[in-house]
This record gives C-alpha cells, structure tokens and sequence, in this order.
C-alpha cells in the first residue's frame, strides 16, 4: 500500500489529502472527509488499519482530506484563524473533490464522512450542485446536524459542554483548544465552533454569512444516492435519532439507514469513534460497506 501526501495551495493556506493506493490500480476515487475536532487520521493509519486503508485495497483510489488547519494542513489553526464552516462549504470541499477528480483522471468519484464531516459535504453539493453529477454516493458515519436525542450524555456533552462551556472558552481564547480540554485531536476556529452550534440547536439550516438555505436547496435538489450509518451505543454525537433527522431534511435522495448493532448481527455495539477504528471493523461492517458502494456503480 502506498501512502503519498498531495497539497492544494490557496492564497493564504495549503490544504492536505493522504493519497492511498496501491501501485499500478487506477480504481474509481474515494475522497472522505473528517468531522469536527478530528483530521484526517479518523480514517487511516499508515499500518494499513482503518477505512481508507481497506477501501484503497479494495482497487479504490483513495483521497483523505485534512481540512483547513488540520492535520497537515497549514497554517494550523490559532487565534488569528478567521475562517469558518462557510469557507469550508463553499470553497474548501468543492476545491477538494475538484482536485481529487483532476489528480486521478476520473470523472465520478464516491465520498465518505465521518459526523460533521456528512454535514460539510451535504452543503456542499447544494451550495454547488452541479458537482452532484460528479459523485456517484455518499456514505456518512455518524452524521448529523441538529443534537435533538434525549440522553444524559447528550445534555452533558452537547449542551453544557460543545454549546456553552467550550464556545466561551473559544471566545475568550479566540479559537477552541480543543487538544488541551481534550475535546478532539485537532483545535477549532472560533467562527467555524460558533457557526456549527448555531445549526446544532436550530431548526433552520442557513449560512450566517451570506443566508444561503441549505434547507429550502435540499427540498429542490436530489442528493447523491447516501448510506446514513448510525452505531448503537452512539448516544450524544450522532445518535440514530438524529441521524435520520438528518437523513430526511436532506431531502427527496436516495437513502438507505444502517444501524451498528449486536442485535443486527454486528461484532460490537459501536459507538461514534469505534465505528471507524475498531479492529472489528474490518470483518463486520467495512466489508458491507463496500458492497454498498460497490452497487451505485451499476
């Protein structure tokens, strides 16, 4: 398995994807995309565990992004970082599968995302839907956008935490440390941290940039053809609940819902970061995957 680093440079940053492939395949591309407070590791280790790995020893040539400031991508962010998820959305992502396309010669590319990562790309597409044509699936793990399950956890670590405790440590230090309050593995900006809770708390699914609605988009366009996982013992940050909310407010796409579970014949009862990383998953819920994505070929 190979393992090469790939830069797209912008006026003022540099964003990374880990390119996977093994030599000699030119398969259709996969580019999969991380979610908050996370890079692009959620999906690889150079060992060759984790999802990029395995879908790139399927034949598939695969792209994993570090978005702006994170992982290997620079600068990293700090109190001087000024973008948000609406640079995100608008610019980044589109950047990247445009990049991941040109770089393989492929037309039609499939795309992968880890919890908020779903989210990036969702608006993405419907902020720009002519690249739709250009993505042949999605498949989203743990992906939501609003937190509206009613568990514990989710009042603890969504609530008081993500929404009040962390926003205004992130106000005050201007971008959240979320590396040293252990949050994630990877620091926030504050504007990205404010804008995501925003949408975490509220119905409306609108930019607070420039109010473009995603929302109303989603009921007017067809999305690519989605597998929404959701693991069982997934109880605040992409709880099954608020996986099919997001499901449906996606509008009228082709969409199938899985759920990782014991009682559904799984190994383990996952939870929002096992779900990717357990050792399991490579004989349980990859291999099935797989063949999902495999299918939206035809």
């Amino acid at each position: 398995m190979r393992y090469q680093s790939q830069f797209i440079s912008e006026e003022k940053h540099k964003l990374h994807l880990m390119h996977i492939n093994q030599p000699g395949h030119n398969g259709i591309p996969i580019l999969m995309v991380h979610g908050m407070v996370e890079d692009g590791r959620i999906f690889y280790h150079k060992s060759g565990k984790g999802l990029g790995s395995f879908m790139a020893k399927q034949g598939y040539d695969v792209y994993v992004a570090d978005l702006r400031g994170m992982g290997l991508s620079t600068p990293k962010v700090s109190a001087s970082s000024e973008h948000g998820q609406t640079e995100t959305i608008q610019q980044d992502i589109p950047s990247l599968i445009r990049f991941v396309l040109a770089h393989s010669g492929h037309k039609k590319l499939h795309i992968m995302a880890h919890s908020w990562g779903g989210v990036y790309v969702n608006s993405a597409l419907l902020f720009q839907p002519e690249l739709i044509p250009r993505v042949i699936s999605s498949t989203f793990f743990g992906s939501k956008r609003t937190v509206r399950a009613r568990t514990i956890e989710r009042y603890f670590k969504i609530e008081l935490i993500w929404n009040r405790l962390s926003l205004a440590a992130s106000k005050r230090s201007g971008y959240l440390p979320a590396v040293r309050y252990k949050l994630g593995s990877e620091n926030e900006s504050y504007k990205t941290h404010k804008q995501c809770v925003d949408w975490v708390k509220n119905d409306a699914w609108v930019d607070s940039d420039n109010n473009f609605d995603y929302g109303s988009a989603a009921q007017q366009i067809s999305l690519p053809p989605t597998l929404h996982i959701a693991a069982f013992h997934d109880i605040s940050m992409g709880h099954r609940f608020d996986v099919k909310a997001f499901m449906k407010e996606s509008g009228p796409h082709r969409a199938e819902y899985l759920l990782l579970a014991k009682k559904h014949g799984n190994t383990l009862n996952y939870d929002h970061i096992n779900m990717l990383t357990a050792p399991e998953c490579v004989d349980d819920h990859f291999p099935a995957v797989a063949s999902w994505v495999k299918k939206q070929e035809k």
